[in-house]
């Protein structure tokens, strides 16, 4: 029986920003993201200096030091790309942009590139991939630990939005 009150599965899929290896957002080195508190999602142990857009969207937000990224998905969803763990502190050494705010990205298209062996010198590589704007997600379906995954095409998450 059709039932036309019935909820429409309105949802988004979320690809790998890096090639690498999917780690647990609970096992990241920084309390701040482990700890959830700008948002959930999962880490990615880079193994490239390439950093590639995650779904369709724009660019909402591009550090000056080009260590991490914002992006919103043309369904809404936030999302906050870091690079690395207090790469801040890289005052952009190493990081180079493709993009620019404003700018509208596919799925797979380059945002960065930088300097992975100059990152790990200093800091962690682990990058976490967050949705900021949890208010919009009914349910999130994360990619499990240790897998290994391709920048632009492998989904890491499967977000239900409200």
């Amino acid at each position: 029986m059709f039932n036309i009150f019935k909820k429409k599965f309105i949802g988004e899929t979320i690809v790998s920003p890096f090639n690498g290896k999917v780690i647990n957002i609970e096992d990241v080195p920084d309390p701040v993201f482990s700890g959830k508190m700008v948002g959930d999602g999962v880490a990615i142990e880079p193994k490239d200096g390439i950093v590639y857009s995650p779904v369709d969207g724009e660019v909402i937000q591009l550090f000056p030091t080009k260590h991490a990224i914002g992006i919103r998905s043309s369904g809404g969803l936030e999302i906050l790309i870091h690079i690395g763990m207090d790469t801040v502190e890289m005052k952009g050494d190493g990081f180079e942009s493709i993009v620019k705010e404003g700018q509208e990205v596919k799925a797979g298209d380059k945002l960065i590139v930088f300097d992975i062996d100059k990152v790990k010198e200093n800091h962690p590589i682990i990058s976490p991939v967050i949705i900021t704007n949890m208010e919009l997600v009914e349910k999130m379906k994360k990619r499990e630990s240790g897998v290994t995954v391709e920048g632009g095409k492998t989904e890491i998450m499967k977000i239900n939005l409200k």
